[in-house]
């Protein structure tokens, strides 16, 4: 840990211009809080590896800022050359900088890695001592971790309409019709379960998360999707173009976001498609129709970029003329929220098969607490008899029950997987958020303890489950 802080302070110092702190938050490409593991560098310069936090190093000091599901963790994890600071507790990181940081301080950040309304957030706090958020060309992070996981290669898959329950075209032509209502010609998606709902599409680049690295641009006669192309099957390939999507690779999204800002995407578009064309009159067609008793032509410019300011990375933004974006929350998070009949259906059963995994493994368990530890049990027969010597040579731990619970949801139709790393505590672990039993220092049960557990599923790549 202390060779990657001096590596970072020496590329800090060396960096044009010289930063005086580096920002290094949780967040990737797309501003998740669940990443990949090549994503994970504040995880790697700080030890801490909790899903929220941000790591702040100076010249001479490396703060953690987490909130309060964390900072047991937290505290475990840091070194003693990192300082806790505890969100609601301590400053927030803006107000921490612009105090403590010296006049004119340069700060470095990946703009990849931050948001629009995080970035204009801190440039407001910066501004009274004139210190300045500085973007940085490449990520710092990156250039001191040799060990660095590699991008991981999968397969993209089409989520079908009997689950997805709305086809592409028809969200599609309700979201050109929201950007014709807040005059814009395009909008910037960079949200992983925005574009997978959009476009229909799943897959694995994040653990517990049937998402796939992408971001996407509709304008309004055009839809385009920045992917990896060696994710991209011959399926999925078809399906995206038979909705009109054009295909391209992960690292053009800059330069296309470059080229809506002048109004020259559609221009360099290789696959200009038929279906756009034809959403596109049919959506001019109804934006004419009369408003507040006066015929509205179109003579009103549409030249505005749509991008939510919450998850649109501040690099994508910095492509975009500020004076023409609508910074509001994507217009795609409402319908996706709202589940169509399909889904809720699809909701509804998913629920009924994992309920049926969870009470057959609270039985199961229920049964080895008795045969194992002689515990009363609560699912005790009236007529069974209580075994009076227990198993004492087996034993039952954290792992090994988590582990069968899923064994338990694995043997149901459409289970695609976990949702999120099974809490499995005993004891005093449970009062440890977030709780991760390893199978080295797992605890073992005890009847005569609490036994928490807090799980989830993922069933056909969409709906998730959680019990606790």
């Amino acid at each position: 840990m202390a060779d990657t802080l001096s590596a970072l302070r020496s590329l800090m110092s060396s960096h044009s211009p010289p930063l005086h702190a580096l920002v290094v938050p949780s967040e990737d490409y797309h501003q998740s809080e669940y990443v990949s593991a090549r994503d994970k560098r504040r995880a790697f310069v700080s030890g801490f590896t909790g899903s929220a936090g941000l790591a702040l190093i100076t010249k001479d000091e490396a703060l953690l800022w987490t909130d309060g599901r964390y900072f047991l963790q937290a505290e475990q994890q840091l070194s003693d050359q990192w300082k806790l600071m505890r969100l609601a507790e301590d400053p927030a990181v803006d107000i921490w900088m612009a105090d403590n940081l010296p006049k004119d301080a340069a700060i470095g950040v990946d703009p990849w890695c931050i948001s629009i309304d995080t970035a204009q957030r801190w440039e407001r706090a910066f501004a009274k001592k004139q210190q300045k958020l500085v973007q940085t060309t490449k990520n710092l992070v990156d250039e001191v971790w040799t060990t660095r996981p590699p991008a991981e290669i999968n397969a993209a898959v089409v989520q079908p309409l009997k689950f997805a329950g709305r086809s592409v075209t028809d969200k599609l032509k309700d979201l050109r019709k929201k950007l014709a209502q807040e005059h814009a010609r395009g909008i910037v998606l960079t949200a992983l379960d925005e574009v997978a709902w959009l476009y229909n599409i799943r897959g694995k680049d994040v653990a517990y998360c049937p998402v796939v690295h992408a971001f996407a641009i509709v304008t309004s006669n055009s839809a385009f999707i920045y992917v990896d192309k060696r994710k991209v099957s011959i399926e999925v390939k078809t399906h995206l173009e038979e909705n009109g999507i054009e295909i391209k690779e992960y690292t053009e999204v800059s330069l296309d976001a470059a080229f809506l800002a002048t109004n020259e995407l559609d221009s360099v578009s290789t696959a200009k498609a038929s279906l756009a064309e034809v959403t596109k009159q049919s959506e001019n067609s109804e934006t004419n129709k009369s408003v507040n008793g006066k015929h509205q032509t179109g003579e009103k410019c549409s030249n505005l970029i749509w991008a939510d300011p919450a998850s649109c990375c501040y690099a994508l933004y910095s492509k975009l003329n500020p004076d023409a974006v609508v910074l509001q929350q994507s217009p795609l998070a409402l319908p996706k929220a709202l589940k169509n009949p399909v889904e809720l259906d699809g909701l509804r059963k998913a629920h009924v098969r994992d309920g049926a995994a969870v009470v057959q493994y609270l039985v199961w368990l229920d049964n080895k607490m008795q045969d194992i530890y002689g515990a009363s049990g609560y699912f005790l027969e009236e007529n069974t008899v209580k075994k009076e010597k227990p198993l004492k040579s087996l034993k039952l731990t954290e792992v090994t029950v988590s582990d069968k619970l899923e064994e338990f949801r694995a043997s149901k139709e459409h289970f695609r997987g976990l949702s999120f790393p099974t809490i499995s505590s005993v004891g005093p672990n449970a009062a440890i958020i977030h709780y991760s039993p390893q199978a080295e220092t797992c605890a073992e049960l005890d009847p005569d303890k609490i036994y928490l557990f807090d799980s989830g599923a993922q069933v056909c790549l969409v709906y998730v489950i959680e019990n606790c």
